[in-house]
């Protein structure tokens, strides 16, 4: 399967969470884009109404490139809980509420695992990209993280569900890891891999 090459200079991240359009600027960096966020151009936020990761990613990453003329880059992430069969999945930042308080949310996991007194505590992040040019044209790749949830939450950094999540083979969370570390084996990093491989690749 041919992939489009990314030959542009500019790229939009289609996203107005900025712990995330930062992230992904960071993992972009080492490929010379200049990166602008859908929230420094003032793009409407499209309401997500697919049933998949790749399905909200794409929808976002096309609006972005519609309205700005530019490629546009989109990520659509969240967690997915075993015991809650997989809640809250796609609807992972609206369990963070209209404020996106995600104490709020991380305590609502919390509760629905306690209500269920379950005692599987796994759980996955799932990273869906996806690359849209204004011609409409687009690339979606998808990427995982397995790990457990601990309660209460620890460590301040990251952002979302990172300071309840514990990925395999660490004893520390996503929020307190440091940033490196994270994207070395995040589920957003394992997406960007993807990506990079087939389009930025030189």
């Amino acid at each position: 399967m041919t992939h489009r090459k990314f030959a542009d200079r500019r790229l939009v991240i289609a996203s107005h969470n900025a712990g995330k359009a930062r992230e992904i600027a960071e993992l972009l960096a080492p490929f010379g884009v200049e990166v602008i966020s859908a929230a420094a151009l003032n793009l409407p936020e499209p309401e997500e109404t697919e049933t998949t990761f790749v399905g909200n990613a794409e929808l976002k990453s096309r609006a972005a490139a519609a309205a700005s003329h530019l490629p546009a880059l989109a990520d659509d992430s969240g967690l997915v809980v075993h015991a809650l069969d997989g809640a809250p999945g796609i609807y992972s930042a609206r369990w963070a509420g209209p404020t996106k308080d995600f104490f709020v949310a991380m305590g609502r996991v919390q509760r629905e695992l306690e209500t269920r007194n379950a005692t599987n505590r796994l759980a996955h992040f799932v990273a869906a990209l996806s690359l849209c040019w204004p011609d409409g044209h687009c690339e979606s790749f998808e990427g995982r993280v397995d790990g457990t949830l601990v309660w209460p939450p620890r460590g301040a950094r990251g952002f979302g569900y990172d300071p309840m999540f514990v990925p395999d083979g660490s004893d520390i969370t996503f929020g307190e890891m440091e940033p490196a570390a994270k994207h070395a084996i995040s589920h957003r990093a394992d997406a960007f891999r993807k990506l990079t491989a087939a389009c930025f690749a030189r």
